[in-house]
């Protein structure tokens, strides 16, 4: 749309001078009427005859009031004026006058309290507001801008510095600390916006589709889903389009079941660990005295209650994920240790199941940085996939390599295999495939767990497969010696691995442990 701007006409005198001005002009003030209020006070005590004019007390008297009185106005000053001057600065900063003071955030909590707030985001409601107003609009671009307005969903317009230059009424933006517009939207486990457009620099057109995205933490009010396109064109005016269906009323319902799911979780893990002890006490009392056919049957229920264990375990973390809970220690780990932790188990899904579990793993793989629990818990995941999709009597394989500085751990089967069209959405929380849905049980929610704790070490997961002919999962897992210098820095936690490699607290400034 044809948008033509008028240029600013630039102030006589900049506003900025005005707070040091100011401040000159109550200084002086200050100081006179100290020097006034000295003598009168000297003034009284020489005709009240309580010193005299030649005594050292009279004139430390004088002295401790005079700086007395100085010190204790500018305290006042300075607690007076404090709205005074950030109301100033906010003014500073929408007048675009170059200044080094750093505009006021009007959700600082204190502001809040004080009412300082309203005025605030009033003043950067005003100065947006003139903004628009300086625009001339032609009758076709009024019509456009209403009906975009009235738009349910969200439309935003990105300039070339990825800062927002338009947004509909109804798009998930705020202003932030700069008084500037900005997307509020949590690309948790995704590749974020701002990630997609740096990698768009070297196109010149691309387009993408995010879905389930929130613009708020759960538990915050306010919160709503939305599925995100982008478009971007290398050099328009308008480089990069954002377009925002609104989604809440698929995607809230099942937050909220995730919500209830994982308290019954909670409530259901004490039981299970009791029954799981119980079956392995009866395994090693009884075991020997069994016929064949009960042992087997010990072993399926050992098998079943494994699985809902695990099951379980992934709700409880879903949760704890999208809450940034996913906050982990990581310690040197070998990778035939931390399987061996799990070997049994794993063997005994493969028999029940009539699969065959071929493991390699070197033993002179290097060690690790990893939360022996959590992988431990990706290694099942992946393989219990596997062993699910793969066919009757077919072979899982487990292998592992070194991969530039990580350890590469990968699980193949010689399956179904995946439809490409599926591939894309394998890690979306609850997402299932309509035939998976027919033919295998499962939650939804091992792959986006699986992602999520990958991640959490600082490595990273991928796919690949060939419909029909079976799939193989791989994952990284940074060596433990290129880490150990941050790791021992950070008390052995995984903040500052993600934060700079591929995990998604990169992706959102709102990391919370």
């Amino acid at each position: 749309m044809a948008v033509k701007t008028k240029p600013a006409s630039p102030s006589a005198t900049p506003i900025r001078s005005y707070l040091k001005r100011y401040n000159q002009w109550f200084m002086r003030l200050t100081i006179f009427m100290q020097i006034v209020t000295t003598i009168i006070v000297g003034g009284a005590l020489l005709v009240t005859n309580v010193f005299s004019a030649d005594s050292i007390a009279f004139w430390m008297v004088l002295i401790t009031v005079c700086v007395g009185s100085i010190g204790v106005n500018l305290i006042i000053y300075q607690l007076a004026t404090e709205p005074i001057r950030n109301v100033f600065h906010a003014l500073v900063h929408t007048a675009g006058e170059p200044t080094t003071s750093t505009p006021p955030n009007p959700n600082d909590k204190s502001f809040a309290k004080t009412g300082l707030k309203e005025v605030l985001q009033h003043i950067y409601e005003l100065s947006a507001n003139r903004d628009k107003q300086t625009t001339q609009l032609s009758p076709t671009d009024t019509v456009a801008l209403e009906a975009l307005d009235n738009m349910s969903g969200g439309f935003v317009i990105l300039d070339k510095n990825h800062q927002v230059v338009y947004a509909n009424k109804s798009a998930p933006v705020r202003d932030n600390t700069a008084g500037q517009k900005e997307l509020e939207l949590i690309f948790l486990n995704e590749q974020s916006l701002q990630d997609w457009l740096v990698e768009c620099e070297n196109k010149l057109n691309a387009e993408k589709l995010w879905m389930r995205i929130a613009n708020k933490l759960p538990g915050e009010e306010g919160r709503e889903f939305y599925d995100v396109t982008a478009n971007y064109q290398k050099g328009s005016s308008a480089q990069t389009v954002l377009t925002l269906f609104k989604r809440t009323d698929v995607y809230m319902p099942e937050e909220e079941d995730l919500d209830f799911i994982a308290f019954a979780a909670h409530e259901l893990r004490g039981p299970l660990t009791v029954i799981r002890g119980y079956l392995d006490v009866l395994s090693e009392e009884i075991g020997p005295q069994l016929a064949p056919d009960q042992a087997i049957l010990i072993d399926r229920l050992t098998v079943s209650a494994s699985r809902l264990s695990g099951y379980v375990n992934n709700i409880l973390n879903a949760s704890r994920y999208d809450r940034r809970h996913l906050k982990i220690h990581l310690h040197e780990e070998s990778i035939a240790n931390i399987y061996s932790s799990i070997a049994d188990d794993m063997q005994m899904r493969a028999t029940a199941q009539n699969r065959l579990l071929n493991v390699s793993i070197p033993a002179n793989l290097p060690s690790v940085a990893a939360d022996a629990s959590s992988i431990s818990e990706v290694m099942a995941n992946l393989i219990d996939n596997a062993i699910k999709y793969s066919f009757e009597g077919g072979v899982v394989t487990v292998s592992g390599r070194v991969y530039g500085d990580f350890v590469e751990i990968s699980v193949e089967d010689k399956g179904i295999g995946i439809p490409a069209n599926v591939i894309k959405n394998l890690f979306h929380k609850f997402y299932r495939s309509h035939r998976s849905r027919e033919t295998v049980g499962g939650t939804g929610i091992g792959l986006y767990i699986t992602k999520a704790m990958v991640e959490s070490h600082g490595g990273t997961i991928s796919v690949r497969s060939q419909e029909g002919e079976g799939s193989v999962f791989s994952f990284t897992l940074p060596i433990y010696a290129t880490v150990a210098d941050k790791l021992t820095q950070s008390n052995q936690l995984n903040e500052d691995l993600i934060s700079q490699g591929a995990g998604w607290i990169k992706n959102h400034s709102m990391y919370r442990g």
